[in-house]
């Protein structure tokens, strides 16, 4: 009996933990969502879509995580295979490749803002080297896209490491004996990344995608940073309802909004990268 209760005594803790600091948070901002003084209604969703900035910031946000995610994936891909063919000093450079991890969302924007500002590092650069005659401006709401590629840039920098640990991590897991058995067989490089490579990898390419597209979807510190309010996205907007405009309920109207993108992602990836069945072991 005690044998048959043992798994359900270690899963215990992790179930306790999600219900307390997962479940029940998420069923709080639903009720705050769907409630106005003390009744259900949709008063809250209907005041957030006929905002002028959600559209925008509906937009921007899944315009950034549709520049991020793939570039971050390939990105990540290559150099999980340039570490995993090292022979030498495989350790020091995935150490250097996962600084950023060490640097939190602000920070992050911090130095990234530092770089591409007026008076900043690639203007001045730029300028000592006589390309420019002038500080150039881009960080500016009348340059949009040039803001959105700033904040793209810094988000890439910053996170690719969190896709490259979980690939470095799955490649480590292939046996070495399939792509020598390839190679018997006369397949190239890319044909033995395409036909092996990926085919194993689809556990850990699936976690990544999912984790790095929820993540995507919550950047908050590094565009307030880099943008300010020039750049409305949805989670800067749950903050402007929550802490500016004192408006609870349309701000969880938002959260649901986050939170509804991110698990129909989710499911995207789980039913594209699923494992095919006579594959299942």
């Amino acid at each position: 009996m005690q044998v048959r209760a043992l798994p359900y005594l270690l899963l215990a803790p992790a179930a306790v933990f999600l219900v307390i600091f997962f479940l029940y948070p998420a069923v709080d901002v639903a009720i705050q969502a769907f409630t106005s003084d003390g009744e259900w209604t949709w008063a809250n969703f209907d005041q957030m879509v006929s905002h002028w900035k959600f559209n925008t910031a509906l937009r921007n946000t899944l315009l950034l995580a549709l520049i991020v995610v793939p570039l971050q994936l390939a990105l990540s891909l290559f150099m999980a295979t340039m570490v995993t063919k090292m022979k030498r000093g495989r350790d020091l450079i995935l150490y250097i490749w996962t600084i950023p991890l060490g640097i939190s969302d602000l920070a992050a924007g911090i130095i990234w803002l530092a770089i591409l500002e007026q008076n900043g590092f690639l203007n001045s650069a730029l300028y000592g080297l006589g390309v420019i005659d002038s500080p150039a401006t881009y960080l500016s709401y009348q340059n949009p896209f040039v803001l959105l590629i700033a904040v793209a840039i810094a988000e890439i920098w910053r996170s690719t490491a969190i896709v490259l640990v979980i690939l470095v991590a799955g490649m480590g897991l292939i046996p070495k004996e399939y792509y020598e058995a390839a190679e018997v067989f006369g397949a190239g490089p890319w044909k033995r990344f395409v036909k092996i490579t990926l085919p194993m990898m689809r556990p850990s390419l699936q976690t990544a995608l999912i984790l790095r597209t929820i993540l995507a979807f919550e950047v908050f510190a590094v565009v307030i940073a880099l943008a300010g309010v020039q750049m409305p996205i949805l989670m800067g907007e749950v903050y402007e309802w929550e802490f500016r405009l004192r408006e609870s309920g349309v701000a969880a109207a938002y959260a649901l909004v986050i939170l509804g993108i991110s698990i129909a992602f989710t499911i995207f990836f789980l039913w594209v990268l699923r494992t095919p069945k006579e594959a299942r072991v």
